[in-house]
């Protein structure tokens, strides 16, 4: 069964038909910018258009770019205002006629590594960490998701949420080196560690493929692991959400 899979984020929005079976992308990625305003419907039409290009007749899986509470965005995050409180789902499933199902990018990410990576077959409570422009988490008890695990907004002394401090966007906008930006994202594995108390930390995102650059820095008493689907999580986990 091939179902097909889309990856939403700020500057591209991203497709391709996904094997249920193995996991495997079965097609290359066609990739749309992602429209300037990113209002709903401009963005919804994008969808649409990726749909059409793969002649699609199916269900679909969208991973989104906010917090996600059953199909309805609860936070604008990056994207324009008016997302606030739409519903994704339906709005996406009326402008391409097929049933879509949208979840959290960085839950769609977890999808991906549970079910076809380093996460496969692991018991007790999972952590997936996105690391991108902020800090995106995903969370498995059982191989089951646990959605809305928003551990990117904890408070963190002066910030109003510790991604500000411990993301990569930070390390950009403030020119850390890998030391020095590792010892902040190790700071939020620790309070992660202290809050859950996670079986094991799956680290993914656009950084981790620098895993080698900065893993010295982590040192908590939680097993850490780099992810090993790279950019391709996105597609596959929302592809495998929408057949969850």
């Amino acid at each position: 069964m091939e179902v097909l899979g889309i990856d939403i984020g700020g500057s591209g929005i991203k497709g391709a038909l996904v094997n249920m079976e193995t996991g495997e992308m079965t097609t290359e990625r066609f990739r749309i910018p992602t429209p300037i305003s990113r209002k709903p419907n401009e963005m919804a039409e994008v969808v649409a258009q990726i749909v059409k290009h793969f002649n699609y007749n199916g269900p679909v899986g969208c991973g989104f770019p906010t917090v996600i509470k059953n199909g309805v965005c609860k936070s604008s995050g990056n994207l324009h205002k008016k997302w606030l409180n739409v519903n994704v789902s339906e709005l996406f499933s009326k402008t391409t006629g097929l049933p879509v199902t949208v979840v959290n990018d960085a839950d769609a990410a977890g999808f991906a590594s549970m079910n076809f990576g380093v996460g496969k077959n692991k018991k007790g409570l999972v952590v997936m960490i996105t690391i991108g422009t902020g800090l995106g988490s995903g969370a498995f008890l059982d191989g089951r998701l646990l959605p809305n695990f928003e551990l990117g907004q904890i408070p963190y002394k002066k910030h109003k949420k510790i991604e500000l401090w411990a993301a990569a966007s930070a390390k950009e906008r403030e020119n850390l080196d890998y030391a020095e930006w590792g010892k902040r994202f190790n700071k939020f594995l620790t309070l992660l560690e202290l809050i859950i108390a996670p079986d094991l930390i799956i680290v993914g995102g656009g950084t981790s493929k620098h895993w080698d650059k900065f893993k010295g820095y982590i040192d908590i008493e939680t097993t850490v692991i780099q992810a090993n689907l790279r950019n391709q999580a996105g597609i596959i986990g929302a592809a495998a959400a929408a057949v969850k």
